[in-house]
């Protein structure tokens, strides 16, 4: 039977290599040690990570900011803004106004096309930052081009939806807790989509790119929603969980069955109760194995989720109850902030087991309740539905509450219909 099992982990790790070692070939593999361009602004950079690129790369903008026909959609963009603060009566009209077109976005796929080369400074940022970054890994893009327009082409989706429930009132994947803030059929709206649109017409010019109009509506969007969660505790790996990550460097992997525990959180039912008890009794048994030497960290994950914009997040709140109370040392927990469902537990789990240089060929364990690793088991349905791959693949078993798992280097693909948690 051991040698049944063993058989089996390795040919989950092998398939996970040939994944790794086929995908986007042509454009180049995700690099671990590649660390996100930023700048001041994590939810922009973790949503729409192309258009932060351009933004940052001063060749690139030279070379966009040369092209007539983005000058043109630039300016376009920028009178139909200021033209709504004038001609819009109705509060969905303004922001409707800053959406990007099916037309809009054809038209700079086409440029964009047209203007890659090789060596100039569009080949170069994919090369160094886009294909190496892994966050549009989904599309297995078969040129740096193709990569290119893949990105644009859902950024530009993304703001769109951004502003679709965050301005104007679309219901996004998960209503009950991640619905706009507002009503939007209250009279008084009208004045906050206006205030909302001056602030955009104020800060965007005749030199902006054509991208920046809508980007920044979105941004304001989420802002006055109170739904900046993407930036929670970001950069985590330089402050929250630096401890940890500087500790991975120093691991020998081959002295534990696993590279890490995952814990899932489980949010409270009323906005005054910090944790769970789900979520401690969880926190205990993960404490167990962490313990019996399974693994040298731990990862608790959960956003600040249950009830309705609460202020407390799981993961922060589990790793404080691992550290005082159980009594894990700060270097062997690491915190996963913004996940909101268990398809993203997984996911974000991933990510940052890539990011911090862990063995990704190594399994994971998870370890949750029984009821819960028993939606695990079935989940594959529901993440393909919601993220369009499977981030995990699973191993045995072991008991009610722990169960293997292999990481999928998938799981670095932004998604583009979750501004809360990319």
């Amino acid at each position: 039977m051991y040698k049944i099992l063993k058989c089996k982990s390795v040919l989950l790790a092998l398939s996970y290599l040939f994944f790794y070692n086929t995908v986007s070939a042509q454009v180049g593999q995700p690099r671990a040690g590649y660390k996100l361009v930023s700048g001041n602004d994590w939810v922009k950079a973790k949503n729409y990570y192309l258009l932060t690129l351009l933004q940052y790369d001063k060749n690139a903008q030279a070379l966009l900011a040369a092209d007539a026909a983005l000058t043109e959609l630039a300016q376009k963009k920028l009178n139909s803004l200021r033209a709504s603060l004038t001609e819009c009566k109705d509060a969905l009209c303004l922001p409707a106004r800053l959406k990007f077109s099916t037309e809009e976005i054809g038209q700079v796929s086409a440029r964009l096309t047209a203007l890659y080369k090789p060596g100039n400074a569009l080949d170069k940022l994919v090369k160094e930052h886009l294909a190496p970054s892994g966050t549009y890994i989904y599309y297995d893009a078969k040129s740096p081009a193709e990569l290119l327009v893949k990105a644009w082409e859902q950024d530009a989706g993304a703001v769109n939806h951004a502003i679709e429930v965050y301005a104007e009132g679309k219901k996004p994947n998960y209503p009950q807790i991640d619905s706009i803030s507002f009503d939007v059929t209250k009279k008084n709206y009208y004045i906050l989509m206006y205030d909302c649109s001056a602030e955009v017409a104020d800060v965007v010019n005749q030199q902006s790119l054509f991208f920046e109009a809508p980007l920044h509506a979105a941004l304001v969007y989420l802002e006055i929603n109170e739904r900046r969660n993407a930036a929670d505790c970001e950069p985590m790996a330089t402050t929250a969980n630096r401890a940890a990550a500087e500790r991975v460097k120093q691991i020998n992997w081959a002295s534990y069955p696993y590279s890490h525990i995952l814990v899932p959180g489980a949010g409270p039912d009323n906005p005054t109760t910090p944790l769970s008890g789900e979520g401690m009794l969880r926190c205990k048994a993960a404490a167990r194995q962490y313990f019996a030497g399974k693994a040298p960290f731990v990862v608790v994950s959960g956003g600040a989720v249950h009830p309705f914009k609460t202020i407390y997040n799981e993961a922060v709140e589990m790793k404080k109850y691992m550290i005082n109370s159980l009594h894990l040392p700060e270097n062997a927990v690491i915190i996963e902030p913004h996940a909101r469902h268990t398809t993203t537990n997984i996911r974000n789990d991933v990510r940052l087991v890539f990011r911090y240089g862990m063995p990704l060929a190594k399994p994971g364990l998870i370890v949750t309740d029984k009821y819960q690793n028993d939606f695990i088991i079935t989940i594959d349905k529901r993440c393909i539905s919601e993220l369009k791959y499977v981030p995990h693949k699973l191993g045995k078993r072991l008991s009610e509450t722990a169960l293997e798992f292999y990481p999928v280097i998938t799981s670095l693909q932004i998604d583009a219909d979750e501004p809360m948690d990319p």
